[in-house]
């Protein structure tokens, strides 16, 4: 059974960081790109940042958090890592992870990704 599961959100003024960490099972983690997503309030949920699977870590990130975004993968403990600094209100949603079966890039369509975790909750106060 292929778990993902989300965590290291929370409440954060504007200008703070937060490291989000996504933690699989029950899959080969080093053969799955990995993607973060969010949804805001009232929105549709949007790609943010995603790693290839493979040696060449290839990355994606949308536009509004280039510069200010990280993602990161560490095989050997099976997690996918989204370094999130310089906090804006905008960014308040629930982040997801979802994995996505090889691929040799990184993918936006969150309808490819066959596996999701709950989501963690982050929100930035002004």
């Amino acid at each position: 059974q292929v778990q993902l599961v989300e965590s290291g959100g929370g409440l954060v003024q504007t200008g703070g960081s937060l490291r989000l960490s996504c933690a699989a099972s029950g899959l080969r983690f080093s053969s799955y790109t990995m993607g973060w997503f969010r949804q805001a309030p009232g929105k549709e949920r949007e790609f943010v940042a995603g790693i290839a699977f493979g040696w060449s870590g290839t990355t994606d990130y949308v536009e509004s958090v280039k510069g200010r975004f990280t993602i990161s993968r560490d095989n050997a403990k099976n997690t996918v890592y989204l370094q999130i600094n310089s906090l804006k209100p905008e960014d308040t949603a629930v982040y997801y992870c979802a994995a996505k079966y090889m691929g040799l890039q990184v993918v936006r369509d969150d309808r490819q990704y066959q596996f999701w975790g709950q989501g963690t909750q982050v929100t930035v106060s002004s």
